[in-house]
């Protein structure tokens, strides 16, 4: 399973969510102009990142149960 193309697509976008979300709670401990910019931001990145990972993760089990 490790050599799997679609398998190490689906762990780079969970890595990619995990990444964002610690980005996002590290903007939300600084606070001040750096939180109220980014925060937001960061928060819309991760809820994308995490759509994506679902899609792909949905995606990678229905493939693998057909075949």
């Amino acid at each position: 399973m490790k050599d799997d193309p679609l398998f190490i697509l689906v762990a780079v976008s969970m890595l990619a969510v995990v990444g964002i979300l610690m980005f996002g709670i590290a903007s939300f401990a600084k606070g001040g102009a750096f939180n109220a910019k980014y925060s937001n931001r960061a928060m819309r990145w991760r809820i994308i990142a995490q759509f994506i990972a679902v899609v792909l993760i949905v995606g990678f089990t229905w493939i693998r149960h057909k075949g």
